[in-house]
């Protein structure tokens, strides 16, 4: 018998989540043009890349359907910011794109166990050698790749006198 869900150990993960989503569907095109600095990603690029990123770790990586129902249908090579800054996301696509893609970690949340998280995946590297995760890193590295951009985004919008975002107040459920 598999042991307990992972879910309650990111029980907070949703509500980020819907808190980032709440505020980029306010978010105007100018502030989600805005760049730290001329040579970094505008808002929307930084947005585009969190969401794609979920596709390329937990579909491409690790194997859990999905991709399919995103616009990051080639997210090993096709990520807004990494290798495209020419599609310009608006609000309303990037908020699909943040539904859409944590539809699918909210799939494994309630799919993966506890004596899930030891398994591996693996792929090769353009150098030849392979990469090799356990599903529990491909969370850390995914929940903290979604708060580092978080906090990258909401630190911007604060420099701009916007509306910082607030990942910790209760959120009212959906």
């Amino acid at each position: 018998m598999p042991g307990p869900i992972i879910r309650p150990a990111f029980s907070s993960w949703p509500a980020y989540n819907a808190r980032l989503r709440d505020v980029v569907a306010d978010l105007t095109a100018e502030e989600l043009a805005l760049r730290p600095t001329p040579e970094r990603w505008p808002i929307w690029a930084s947005i585009g890349h969190a969401a794609c990123q979920r596709v390329f770790w937990l579909c491409d990586f690790a194997g859990e359907p999905g991709a399919g129902t995103t616009r990051f249908t080639n997210a090993m090579y096709d990520c807004p910011g990494d290798d495209d800054l020419e599609h310009v996301l608006s609000a309303d696509d990037l908020v699909e794109a943040l539904d859409s893609t944590f539809r699918i970690v909210e799939v494994c949340l309630d799919r993966w166990t506890i004596d899930s998280l030891d398994q591996t995946a693996t792929r090769p590297r353009a150098d030849g050698t392979l990469a090799v995760h356990t599903r529990a890193s491909v969370l850390n590295r995914m929940i903290s790749h979604d708060a580092f951009h978080g906090g990258e985004i909401s630190q911007l919008l604060g420099l701009h006198h916007l509306e910082p975002i607030d990942f910790w107040i209760k959120q009212p459920a959906k």
